[in-house]
C-alpha cells in the first residue's frame, strides 16, 4: 500500500492591498492615488507585494473606475457606512481563492520584499492565526497574514459593531515578526508626509 506523497508547497496568498478608508488625515484626497515621486501610492505597494503572492484585490469605496486600471479586482466595502480596514479585509477573504490573506496599506510604499514569505514562515512555525509583523519595537498591525478561516469570526466582530484592528487581533492566536528596517514600515498618513518622503534622495 502506497504512503500519501509529502508535499512541501507553500500554502498559496490572496492579498488585500486597503484604499478604502476616508483619508481625512490627507484632507479627503484618494490616499491610494495620491502620488508619490509621480506614481500613485497604490502603484509603489502593488510593485512590492504583487510578485510575492498569488491573488491580489485592491479594496477601494471611491474612484472604482480608476483602481481597476491597475488591472486587478476592486472590492467595495459590503456596507456604505466606511467602517475600516476590518471591512476591506472581511470583503477579500470571502472573494479569496486561497487559504492565506495578506493585508497592507495602500499607503505603505516601502514594503519588505520578503513580507509574504516571512509572514507565512512564522504562521506556519507557530500554528497561529494571524502574524503580525514588529519593527523597531513598533506593532504594525495594519499589516499581517491571517487564515482566511477567520471570516467568521471577523464578520461577528464588525456585527457586534466592532472597528479597531488592534482589538479584533487581541482576541487571536497571534505571532509577531521581527523585521529590522523600521523605514519599510513607514505609512504616510498626511499631505506632509508624503512631501517630506517625495523630497527624500533615499525614497525608494
Amino acid at each position: 500500500m502506497n504512503s500519501p506523497a509529502v508535499t512541501n508547497e507553500r500554502l498559496k496568498i490572496s492579498a488585500v492591498i486597503l484604499a478604502g478608508g476616508r483619508a481625512r488625515r490627507m484632507g479627503g484626497t484618494d490616499k491610494g492615488l495620491a502620488l508619490l515621486n509621480g506614481r500613485p501610492l497604490i502603484a509603489w505597494v502593488l510593485e512590492r507585494i504583487a510578485p510575492q503572492v498569488d491573488e491580489l484585490f485592491i479594496s477601494a469605496n471611491r474612484n472604482l473606475d480608476q483602481y481597476r486600471l491597475f488591472g486587478h479586482p476592486v472590492l467595495p466595502d459590503a456596507s456604505p457606512d466606511f467602517q475600516g480596514p476590518l471591512a476591506g479585509m472581511l470583503r477579500a477573504m470571502a472573494e479569496a481563492a486561497h487559504p492565506l490573506i495578506l493585508s497592507v496599506p495602500c499607503d505603505t510604499p516601502f514594503l519588505p520584499d520578503d513580507l509574504a514569505g516571512r509572514l507565512t514562515d512564522a504562521l506556519e512555525e507557530s500554528g497561529a492565526d494571524i502574524a503580525i509583523p514588529v519593527a523597531d519595537g513598533q506593532v504594525h498591525r495594519a499589516v499581517c497574514l491571517c487564515r482566511r478561516t477567520l471570516l467568521p469570526g471577523l464578520e461577528n466582530f464588525l456585527g457586534q459593531g466592532g472597528r479597531r484592528v488592534g482589538e479584533w487581533q487581541a482576541q487571536l492566536n497571534r505571532v509577531e515578526v521581527a523585521f529590522s528596517d523600521a523605514q519599510a514600515f513607514l505609512n504616510l498618513n498626511t499631505r506632509e508626509e508624503l512631501d517630506a518622503s517625495a523630497e527624500n534622495p533615499d525614497a525608494r
